[in-house]
């Protein structure tokens, strides 16, 4: 049988520790004497009960250490440095410990670097900017992916997922009728309240009709409707696809032959398009008669002459207006959602920051274009 050979370990207490000693030296010269080996292993307490020393040092002796390293040597050079007390009797090995370490700058020594808040505000607004430059450039490039698929799918219909867009549908637009009627019922009762008390002033109570119905179907019906679907259905992606991604699904749908694009983000991307219009007109009539409600009450204005008056003073191309931001709408919030959840890698913290990240920049998004579209139909005479 083959002896095996085992590195001895001394025990702590059969272990030499390196210590010192106060010697008198020449014209009454205060000698500090480190002795025995000056290695990590050994130091211990050395260098705390060299620092609680209060006589004057004139000499640090290492005639009598045994051995050292650059622990030993660093406590010596140290010790020496804040003492101002001359080194002897370091052999060659310390001496180039000594000045190896001597060249090193300590913590106490690094200078803090103060930049002025300007340089500050600079960096992180140059910073975010180039983010958010990178971040558009990525998700047009998505865009233009999820337009390769479409065109695939229309080249080979056979591959269309037809169920996954109907279940995709009925969570986008069925499922959330409540919460967006709901909404949109308030919302109506708060527009109509608040311009009937100030239209009063002016003895114009009945323009109250107008202001709601022309609110309701031009902006604030598909508006906060896409608030809503972002915050719902988009953040709803963004977990799902993140979450897939994580557990290697969508890499496993790729070596089956499966194209994730075709087979998750295309439903979703359609769902949401096809909804939104649906969606915002609902939305809109429940704003409306949110608004004959609390007109009927506050106003006197009865429920039914409301609704008939609204037909007569709202122009119809509100109504489209409406119709046309919705798709638009959909495709940014889809979008948004399926990007960021298609870019999870690491961790499942990953999920809920970019989940955050799409419900975010689809609302963003969505105003942003909301004030778009209200500055273009204004210049071309819809306004």
């Amino acid at each position: 049988m083959p002896r095996r050979s085992f590195s001895r370990i001394t025990p702590p207490a059969m272990r030499e520790w390196a210590d010192f000693t106060f010697e008198n030296g020449d014209k009454g010269a205060t000698v500090v004497a480190l002795t025995g080996p000056l290695r990590i292993s050994t130091i211990g307490d050395l260098d705390r009960r060299l620092e609680a020393l209060e006589d004057k040092v004139d000499r640090l002796d290492l005639s009598q250490a045994t051995d050292i390293d650059t622990a030993g040597a660093w406590i010596a050079w140290r010790f020496s440095r804040d003492w101002q007390a001359e080194l002897t009797g370091a052999s060659d090995k310390a001496q180039r410990l000594i000045a190896a370490v001597s060249q090193a700058r300590g913590d106490d020594e690094a200078e803090a670097e103060h930049e002025g808040p300007l340089v500050i505000t600079s960096g992180w607004l140059g910073k975010n900017i180039l983010g958010a430059w990178h971040g558009a450039y990525k998700i047009i490039g998505f865009l233009g992916e999820v337009m390769i698929a479409l065109g695939s799918l229309l080249v080979h219909p056979g591959r269309f997922r037809a169920k996954a867009m109907v279940h995709q549908m009925e969570l986008v637009g069925v499922n959330s009728l409540g919460i967006i009627g709901l909404m949109s019922f308030l919302v109506g009762i708060v527009i109509a309240q608040q311009g009937a008390v100030q239209l009063r002033e002016f003895g114009a109570e009945m323009l109250t009709i107008n202001l709601t119905g022309r609110i309701s179907l031009r902006e604030l019906g598909i508006l906060m409707t896409a608030i809503m679907v972002a915050g719902r259905s988009g953040s709803a992606f963004a977990a799902q696809i993140g979450t897939m991604k994580l557990t290697e699904e969508i890499d496993a749908m790729r070596t089956i032959g499966v194209s994730p694009m075709e087979a998750l983000v295309v439903p979703r991307v359609l769902a949401a398009m096809l909804m939104m219009p649906l969606l915002g007109f609902f939305a809109s009539l429940c704003a409306i008669i949110g608004g004959a409600v609390i007109s009927a009450f506050q106003i006197g204005i009865p429920f039914f002459i409301f609704l008939t008056r609204i037909q007569e003073v709202v122009p119809l191309h509100d109504f489209w207006v409406g119709i046309i931001k919705a798709p638009v709408f959909g495709l940014i919030i889809a979008v948004s959602g399926c990007y960021n959840g298609m870019q999870v890698k690491s961790n499942s913290e990953e999920v809920g920051l970019r989940t955050t990240m799409a419900v975010v920049a689809g609302i963003f998004m969505v105003i942003v274009l909301d004030a778009f579209f209200a500055v273009f139909f204004s210049e071309v005479g819809l306004g």
